[in-house]
């Protein structure tokens, strides 16, 4: 019998006996295990893997390859991503499959004749995309932390591909809102452009090129996407149409294991992503300072609550621009970063009264050694957790379609520094330590995260949202830790953003009441854009009540499914 067989089995017991949950007030709960993804067809598949006696990495894979097909704009094998992994025995781990720079890139290659920055070079077509990731990162962590092949957790993707899937409305309708640009960037009879009309809900979106490109990974392996016929495809598109991607650098790509970054906030342990993300260190140095507040328990969403948590964020982000890059290339200060004392040193700087971004500098440390986006959490039986953030950075990576291979690539290489302090398209500045190099990982804010209460999961949390990612799970742990909210309703709580610069809080609908906003104002700070920030998924464990739950983004279409 065929595994996606045993799994169509699966799927359909838990329809009748699983507890599911798209975003809304109340966390779905379980038992013995959950998978939170922003794709339900994944979380779907994540849980019949966890019920056929796969583990945490085998669920988070399947889920991963799955999202690759039922979640274009931001799952991907054309991109890279994060992995946090807590074990039942206490150990944790990370797993960096971050794209790199081509080994044709240099640093002024996104540089005008006058040396003015051009954003459309970085962001859009083949000159923006890095080299991919995901395959790598994947197939290294079941290799090494899984238990089943990876024909059995690639398969439900191939047939998703290969027989097609009805299109939800949220994707249906991103689809037509990027036909313009699709025209312009892939073949007219690609699958993503409808050959005439619009999209509408429930269309059957069929990927065949997809379909095969899996079907080498699952024969081959590594080798069936970095070597032979698909890295071909890929290298092929790249000299025809000017990038930088070479069938070398597929070949040269691996994925590196890490330790991760680890602090602690009110008696939890924080264990979270660290350089070529600066996701870990930040919200460590974040949390390292806002452990000296006493936030009260009718504080949130308060003037004082917002003015504190900005004023550390501006340091934060004032340090990422200068310190936090790639380590094999550069000496990353993470002990001074993410010291208890140097926490305490941010602490002593907040005042009652705005501080300028233009006064705040980077921390100068003596002797020193995107936005598209998805994030899905799993946890198994035993314990074991997985944290994974992926991403291609923009919606639909660089919008460039590989040839007869039938998946985007990521447009990643706009993440790093191309001029020093000439923000990307994040509104983010850089320095000498993200600069463009030949083979370099470029700096990400991707922040998947474990928290651990006494060496077990208490949270698992990530988030997409390219800035503001570190942001939306820096609040969505001091929701849950500090305002005693359950994990829905953490996640979905207004948030605000500031990330130095600009020097503005960004909010989202109902975070800056009236007062709330005249206060800040009156404190020094300045009120920046209404916007959607970020899109997290999480789960938090009850360890007295023996319950996980489980909670996608009501900002989204996830699901959260349990046994």
């Amino acid at each position: 019998m065929r595994i996606f067989s045993k799994i169509q089995i699966v799927l359909g017991i838990l329809l009748l006996f699983s507890f599911t949950s798209s975003a809304n007030k109340y966390p779905v709960h379980a038992k013995h295990a959950m998978v939170v993804s922003e794709s339900p067809l994944a979380t779907d598949v994540g849980v019949s893997v966890l019920k056929l006696g796969g583990n945490a990495v085998d669920a988070a894979v399947a889920v991963a390859f799955t999202m690759a097909v039922t979640y274009p704009e931001a799952g991907n094998i054309g991109g890279g991503g994060f992995m946090i992994i807590h074990f039942k025995d206490g150990r944790n781990t990370s797993i960096d499959f971050r794209e790199k720079a081509p080994l044709k890139a240099f640093e002024e290659m996104y540089l005008d004749e006058n040396g003015k920055f051009d954003m459309n070079l970085s962001t859009r077509g083949v000159t923006a995309a890095g080299v991919p990731g995901s395959v790598a990162g994947l197939l290294y962590a079941l290799d090494k932390y899984g238990t089943m092949s990876v024909s059995e957790v690639i398969t439900p993707a191939i047939e998703y591909a290969r027989n097609g899937f009805p299109l939800p409305y949220a994707l249906a309708s991103l689809l037509n809102r990027y036909r313009d640009i699709f025209q312009e960037s892939i073949p007219e009879n690609n699958v993503f452009l409808k050959e005439k009309g619009l999209f509408e809900e429930g269309d059957m979106l069929v990927q065949k090129d997809l379909a095969e490109t899996l079907i080498r990974i699952r024969n081959n392996g590594k080798d069936g996407f970095y070597k032979g016929k698909t890295a071909k495809l890929i290298a092929d598109h790249m000299q025809r149409d000017g990038g930088y991607i070479t069938e070398k650098d597929l070949a040269e790509y691996k994925a590196v294991e890490r330790a991760p970054i680890t602090g602690t906030y009110r008696g939890y342990d924080i264990v979270s992503m660290g350089p070529t993300s600066s996701g870990g260190v930040s919200l460590v140095q974040a949390l390292n300072a806002l452990e000296y507040f006493n936030f009260e328990p009718d504080a949130w969403g308060s003037s004082e609550y917002i003015h504190n948590v900005v004023e550390v964020l501006k340091y934060v982000y004032a340090n990422r621009s200068q310190h936090l890059g790639d380590m094999d290339f550069y000496n990353v200060p993470i002990a001074e970063l993410t010291s208890k004392n140097y926490g305490n040193q941010i602490y002593s700087r907040i005042i009652d009264e705005a501080r300028p971004s233009a006064e705040i500098y980077p921390e100068h440390f003596e002797d020193n050694e995107s936005t598209e986006t998805t994030h899905f959490c799993v946890i198994d039986e035993d314990g074991n957790a997985v944290s994974l953030t992926t991403t291609i950075n923009g919606l639909f990576g660089n919008k460039v379609v590989v040839d007869d291979a039938g998946f985007f690539l990521n447009n990643e290489m706009d993440d790093f520094s191309a001029k020093p302090n000439t923000p990307n398209s994040d509104g983010l500045l850089g320095s000498q330590a993200n600069s463009i190099q030949p083979g370099k990982r470029m700096l990400s804010s991707m922040t998947p995260t474990i928290v651990l209460d006494e060496d077990k999961p208490f949270l698992v949390v990530g988030a997409r949202g390219g800035s503001t990612i570190i942001t939306t799970v820096l609040q969505t742990i001091l929701n849950v830790i500090d305002y005693k909210m359950n994990i829905q309703e953490a996640i979905n709580a207004p948030r605000f953003h500031h990330q130095w610069m600009p020097d503005r809080i960004d909010y989202e609908r109902f975070t800056l009441p009236y007062d709330v906003k005249i206060n800040l104002i009156q404190r020094g700070q300045f009120i920046g854009r209404l916007r959607s920030l970020g899109k997290a998924t999480g789960i938090q464990v009850d360890f007295g009540k023996s319950l996980i739950y489980g909670a996608p983004d009501s900002r989204g279409d996830g699901k959260a499914m349990g046994y």
